[in-house]
């Protein structure tokens, strides 16, 4: 067995993240005879990896367990003789670059892809003081700086954040096959399985139940229409800390029997052309996947204004967006789709044009293969000069 033609390390806080977001990036770099390596925290599902590392990497920054997982990724990187290292969310890519230092001295590369800063125009001055000096610190360790919206482009570009370079890309790829609209029939079989009948009228996200996310906004929505929809479903898919709150939260306001929590499911693309609404009530986005994979499957969509929400759904077009934590607004715009079944079908149609022309997974993996290629054509050409320098005669 030959020599692989380089090796790459991909590191995320969760295993969940890579398993999800990140595996045609894999599989194309195994396809051009790389070996590819993974640490996160958790057991990895990876078929394209060649080795997984359990990287105890903590979400929270100021966990002990942090200390060992920055010596733990330091001997790995240490050790890998890795020519290119792509870290993603906001812990394990700060703990990796600080890592990486002498490994960039030796040749290597680093990437880091900003899932969305903590910090955002309007944001909480909190978060721009805690994390726009750390991210653009560690971006002195950083030879490529991949965001995926518009706004965090322009911070790091106009602020001139001192990486090697910074892009953006159009977030990690929807598969558009996958994530598809269904026809009528194929749409009330799905619903039948799925134990909802055509007259149900179903609202759906999809989002670990935490703070930022704020599904209590979309229960208390739900809470304002139940009177005059009383087929209204809102269907929440996930877990994470808050979801026993907001299990609360629905029996108290009455809507508890039409509030469905259906955990963790990894069959997300059999449920949603099925569906009626996508709802999304976050307070911070980068570029949400959720959304994304609705408005693949021709949802429209009721979310929050934010900065990752502001740059998919086109306001009025095919979705609306309404103030953060506002959830009467968020009932009305629901309101008003539900009643208006023409225009609920118009906004879910430009949706799917809207990811259909930037968002699919083929237009996403072309650019990052075009950085990929950037990246080492830079240090073949770094490789060659060194060479080249080393064979000059001195001028004395």
């Amino acid at each position: 067995m030959g020599q692989p033609a380089g090796r790459i390390l991909f590191c995320a806080t969760v295993a969940q993240h890579l398993e999800r977001f990140h595996q045609p990036v894999m599989r194309w770099f195994k396809s051009r005879g790389w070996e590819v390596h993974a640490a996160a925290a958790g057991p990895l599902d990876l078929p394209w990896a060649d080795r997984r590392f359990d990287v105890p990497f903590s979400r929270s920054p100021a966990r002990l367990t942090n200390v060992r997982a920055y010596r733990e990724v330091r001997r790995i990187i240490d050790e890998g003789g890795y020519r290119l290292i792509h870290c993603h969310t906001p812990t394990a890519s700060a703990l990796t670059r600080l890592a990486a230092r002498g490994a960039r001295r030796g040749g290597a590369r680093v990437l880091y892809t900003a899932h969305g800063f903590h910090f955002q125009a309007g944001g909480p001055k909190l978060s721009w003081m805690l994390y726009y000096p750390l991210e653009r610190m560690l971006a002195r360790f950083t030879d490529c700086l991949i965001t995926i919206n518009e706004e965090d482009f322009r911070q790091a570009a106009d602020r001139r954040f001192p990486a090697g370079r910074i892009v953006r890309v159009h977030g990690v790829g929807v598969d558009l096959e996958r994530f598809a609209p269904a026809d009528a029939e194929t749409r009330r079989g799905m619903r039948r399985r799925l134990g909802y009948g055509m007259d149900d009228q179903l609202l759906f996200y999809a989002a670990e139940f935490n703070k930022n996310k704020n599904q209590r906004m979309l229960i208390e929505a739900l809470a304002l229409l139940k009177d005059e929809f009383p087929r209204a479903r809102l269907l929440l898919a996930g877990d994470g800390p808050l979801r026993p709150a907001c299990e609360a939260l629905a029996v108290r306001l009455g809507v508890g029997d039409r509030t469905h929590f259906l955990g963790f499911r990894p069959d997300i693309a059999d449920w949603l052309p099925s569906l009626d609404i996508a709802v999304a009530s976050s307070y911070r986005e980068g570029l949400p996947v959720n959304v994304l994979e609705a408005m693949a499957c021709g949802l429209p969509v009721v979310a929050t204004s934010n900065r990752g929400h502001r740059e998919l759904v086109n306001d009025g077009r095919s979705g609306w967006l309404v103030p953060p934590g506002d959830a009467r607004q968020m009932a009305d715009r629901i309101r008003w789709l539900l009643l208006n079944p023409r225009d609920r079908a118009a906004f879910g149609g430009a949706g799917r044009g809207i990811v259909s022309s930037a968002y699919g997974l083929d237009t996403v993996m072309a650019e990052m293969r075009a950085i990929y290629a950037s990246i080492l054509g830079e240090m073949e050409i770094g490789t060659w000069a060194q060479r080249q320098e080393s064979f000059t005669p001195s001028s004395t």
